[in-house]
């Protein structure tokens, strides 16, 4: 609780964690919102500053001094704007400070996120070793052998399954046993994507072939259990959640295995996937469908052909020889 907050009350502290708690559904955005706020209270903190004394001139200062890119900008406020406007509401303070305070413009053609080529995305999925050697004991006759590794298996699967449905890492860590299934002789996953949107994907056969590796060598039997899970040090399925950032420590380390750039993440293989399947003659409205995406400007924003193509022209015709 910050400190502004708590000093106004128990009024204030109630609805200040009501607002967070009631009206946002949404983990990540609720993470988001709740440090955007503790910033910004930290900041007028300094001032010592009331929360019934904040003005619109103290949030734009704040902007102002705030070394933020524009998106964070425009969330930070449109955080402040929702939390003050529930206090409003709530009648714990007279009017929003952040209501009229302007944000930068702001608009993107293309996404940010880095992509691989096919060729790059093959060759992760084939440098992701699926077994490891374990010492034998002396007394069963010493040496080693070679075992499945879960790990390794568990890391495949999930990235084929992002690069292969262009899914949100967030929807394929949230899968469980029950939420895979054979219908006729394919298989099929029942992803809980953003705003709580039930989405049902064929699987390709590729991404399909690696998840029933994975799950007839991890012994996963509950419909209720978490189908990616951590492991222990003995390498045995630990029962709890692989979480966001366990995945993308995965991804850097297969990447850097690879020999592949470490600034890939987990979003890359929902661009990689987008972009491949349109340069393959996919069309944009299935692509959108896939992704689950509402406007297909969103879609566009992951279609990185054109990028590709203008490197491959640079690359022709610019040589300073």
């Amino acid at each position: 609780m910050p400190a502004i907050i708590a000093s106004a009350g128990d009024k204030a502290s109630e609805h200040f964690l009501e607002f967070f708690a009631a009206t946002i559904r949404n983990k990540n955005t609720r993470a988001a919102y709740v440090q955007a706020a503790a910033q910004f209270f930290r900041w007028c903190e300094q001032y010592d500053l009331k929360l019934a004394s904040i003005r619109p001139l103290h949030v734009s200062a704040y902007i102002e001094t705030k070394p933020l890119t524009a998106p964070s900008i425009k969330q930070h406020l449109a955080a402040l704007r929702g939390l003050f406007n529930w206090l409003v509401i709530k009648q714990v303070v007279p009017e929003n400070p952040a209501m009229f305070v302007k944000g930068p413009r702001f608009s993107r053609q293309v996404g940010i996120t880095p992509i691989m080529e096919a060729e790059q995305m093959r060759l992760l999925l084939d440098s992701i070793s699926i077994t490891r050697r374990i010492k034998i004991p002396r007394k069963h006759g010493g040496g080693y052998k070679e075992v499945a590794d879960l790990k390794g298996l568990r890391d495949r699967a999930a990235i084929a399954i992002m690069g292969y449905t262009f899914a949100r890492v967030s929807a394929v860590v949230g899968l469980t046993l029950g939420d895979y299934r054979l219908e006729g002789k394919r298989g099929r996953l029942r992803l809980m994507e953003k705003g709580n949107k039930e989405k049902l994907v064929w699987l390709h056969r590729e991404a399909e072939e690696f998840l029933d590796t994975y799950i007839a060598a991890a012994g996963i039997e509950d419909a209720k259990a978490p189908l990616f899970q951590t492991l222990d040090k003995a390498h045995i399925l630990s029962g709890e959640v692989l979480s966001r950032r366990d995945m993308l420590r995965a991804v850097k380390q297969r990447c850097n295995v690879a020999g592949l750039s470490e600034s890939f993440c987990n979003h890359t293989f929902r661009g990689t996937g987008i972009t491949v399947f349109l340069n393959n003659g996919g069309s944009l409205e299935a692509a959108q469908d896939m992704a689950n995406h509402s406007d297909p400007r969103t879609t566009k924003l992951y279609d990185r052909r054109k990028e590709l193509a203008n490197l491959s022209e640079i690359e022709r015709r610019i040589a300073f020889e």
